[in-house]
């Protein structure tokens, strides 16, 4: 499976991180580790929700939406 995740920052309320993975315990916890420069400054990191996807094409797909300007207000909508 293929997961696309949006994460919210415990330290710094506001922070929000949307990534694609497909392993999401693994990446959840490397984000709380430090291990990605983007969200190291902004750690400790909670899940708020996450789409599974059979495929990594659709997973990136839907991704790049939510980084879009519409699917930045989707998710502000829907899942934030």
């Amino acid at each position: 499976m293929h997961y696309v995740y949006l994460l919210e920052s415990v330290g710094e309320p506001g922070q929000r991180y949307t990534g694609l993975t497909d392993d999401l315990k693994a990446r959840l916890a490397a984000h709380n580790a430090g291990r990605s420069p983007h969200t190291s400054k902004y750690r400790p990191w909670r899940l708020v929700t996450y789409v599974a996807f059979n495929t990594r094409t659709k997973a990136a797909a839907f991704e790049s939406y939510l980084k879009s300007g519409s699917g930045n207000a989707f998710a502000a909508k829907r899942f934030w």
